[in-house]
Formats: structure tokens, sequence, C-alpha cells
């Protein structure tokens, strides 16, 4: 549990980490860096929403009271490349009227695909920044564009949970989830999550023989991280970092069977989350080697998904051990494996 918790916090922090090279692009103004940063951190962040929303039923058959199940769960949202990049176009960088410098592809191109938090620009991709010094004259400045985790996770975006489930009366069933809270010098991180399972057919007088299971299921889960880039930022300032809160709901209608040993689920869901993201602390940009603005907390970003999706799975019983195998159909499409411990 522990590696793979690192595995995640990884993936988020790669993510979340290229605000380094980001905060770079503050160079290029406050709206081009909050312009760019949302469309490079929105694929990695819902990506995320979906991963962070797997696993949690693998039966709809509830718990009679006092019933309880212990679970360790890896999840993983699959990037499609159309994730992994996105089409940056230059005259969007030049559309202020106010600003005093021009932005540029080194090539000359007026657009081009670059690589979102989960791409990899490969070779690099540069942008100028063009602006009048009043004592130098013309000056330029390069800046390189971030790359994302690129192919360092296989393509996948990982989450992990130790999750418990108790069954109360009449069909319902109480669930939670969390990640132990990692706190070092650069990265605080902390998920957990919520929720209520409902069987429909336990109020039926035919519960006991009928051969399937329905049920709904309502569940919340937050994640919120920051990460420190005061050591690894490009540009002079204090207490410089990037903050994340994230927050999603899902909305599950679940079936399954009700057999001794291996039994299948399915169902359809609509998930609904917004992921914001934070820049904060002080800025020191330069224009020139004589002059230089303070810039305070620069941007905040945002993304948001709502989508349906759909679940099938397989659980095998064996006594108090159950394992449990399912795959997730959506715009980003996850799998997930539990190791589930428990006694109904």
């Amino acid at each position: 549990m522990k590696k793979f918790s690192l595995l995640m916090l990884f993936c988020l922090a790669t993510i979340s980490s290229n605000a380094q090279d980001i905060d770079a692009l503050l160079t290029a103004g406050v709206k081009n860096a909050e312009r760019f940063a949302n469309d490079y951190l929105a694929p990695g962040t819902n990506g995320l929403m979906y991963s962070m929303n797997a696993n949690w039923f693998n039966t709809a058959d509830a718990k009679p009271l006092g019933g309880f199940e212990i679970s360790i769960i890896a999840n993983a949202a699959s990037i499609k490349d159309e994730h992994k990049t996105f089409l940056m176009n230059i005259a969007d960088y030049n559309s202020d009227p106010e600003q005093d410098f021009t932005v540029e592809f080194a090539d000359g191109a007026a657009s081009k695909k670059v690589a979102s938090a989960l791409g990899e620009n490969d070779p690099d991709i540069n942008i100028l920044v063009r602006y009048e010094d009043p004592i130098l004259g013309e000056q330029e400045e390069t800046i390189t564009l971030p790359s994302g985790i690129g192919s360092q996770t296989a393509n996948l975006l990982p989450t992990a949970f130790i999750q418990g489930a108790l069954g109360l009366s009449k069909g319902i069933e109480l669930k939670a989830r969390f990640v132990p809270k990692i706190d070092t010098d650069e990265i605080d991180f902390s998920m957990y999550g919520a929720g209520l399972q409902v069987e429909f057919t336990k109020w039926l007088p035919a519960d006991k023989i009928l051969p399937v299971a329905v049920s709904g299921l309502v569940a919340y889960t937050h994640l919120d991280g920051s990460y420190d880039l005061t050591d690894s930022s490009g540009i002079n300032g204090d207490n410089q970092r990037l903050e994340n809160d994230t927050n999603t709901w899902l909305f599950q209608l679940i079936a399954s069977t009700k057999l001794p040993v291996i039994n299948f689920y399915g169902g359809i869901g609509y998930i609904k989350g917004k992921s914001e993201s934070n820049l904060l602390g002080t800025y020191i940009v330069s224009d020139g080697p004589f002059f230089s603005q303070t810039i305070e907390d620069p941007f905040s970003v945002s993304s948001e998904v709502a989508s349906v999706r759909g679940t099938i799975g397989t659980k095998l019983k064996l006594g108090f051990f159950r394992l449990n195998a399912e795959y997730h159909l959506s715009e980003f499409d996850a799998f997930s494996v539990g190791l589930n411990f428990g006694f109904r």
C-alpha cells in the first residue's frame, strides 16, 4: 500500500510540480501563464477524478446488520493519446491589448500541439517572449514549455485506498475510504471519501430467493495536496507553492448476482467533480537586468468533469477472504482490483 501510495503521489506531484516550469511562463504575463496552466493541468486532474472513483462497491448485495468488510484497493485510469496534448494557439497569447510584449513559437508556427501534464514534448518546444527594455532596447526571453509524466507511469493514473464498509439494517451500508496522510518537506497530501449504499431488493418480500440484488450508491471523495516550489522554482520569491483541492460525487445504480463463491456485478453511474489548482506565494519576475515586478498569488485554475460511466466486475469469495476486479467505461476508462477481508 505504501509503495502504491507513493506512485499515486508521484503522479499528482509530477502533474502539479511541473508548475515550477509553468511559473517561468509568468515572464509571458500572468494571464498567459494562467491560460497555459489551465489547458496543461486539466487532463491530469480530470483523469485523477475518474481514477479516485473506482471500486466503491463490489456487489449490490448489502451487508446485514453488523456485517463488515475491510479492503485494500488499487485503481488506475488509462491515459489516451487525446489526453496527452492540447492545441496551443499563439494568437491567444497576444490577445491582450495592454500587454507590452509579444509571444511566439521559436519556429514561427501559428499553433501546434504541445504536451499536457500527461504528455511529453520530444523534442523540446520553445516559445519566445519579446519586449522593449527602456535602456537596452528590444530583448528576448526563451521559455521551454513543460512536459508532463509522459510514459513514466505506463499511461496510467493510479490511486489507492484503504476502505471499510459496515452493514446497517434495512439494506443500508456505510462506506469510508482514505489514504494515510503524506507530509514531507515538499509535499502535503491527503485523500478520503464516504459513501452510502442502499439495496432496494432488501425491501421486497422475496428477497431471500431472488438470484440478483439491485442497489444505489452515493459517494463523495476529497483530495487536497500542496507542493512546495520554493527550492525548485526558477523565479525568485518566497513561499512559492501549488495547492490543489479536488471534490467529486458519484451516483451509481448497481446490480449483481447472489451466488456462494463467484459473482458478477455491474451498473451505470454518473461522476461529477471539480479540481482547483492555485499557484500561491511571491514571484519576482525580471524585466531585463534593471527592472522587475513582484507578483503575489499569481492565479487559480480549475477543471470539471461530468460524465456517465458503465461498470462491469467480478468477485471471488473464499470464506472471509474476497478478491474483486472491475472495469469502467467513461471519458477516462479505469480498472481496479481489491483485496477484501470481511464477515457478513
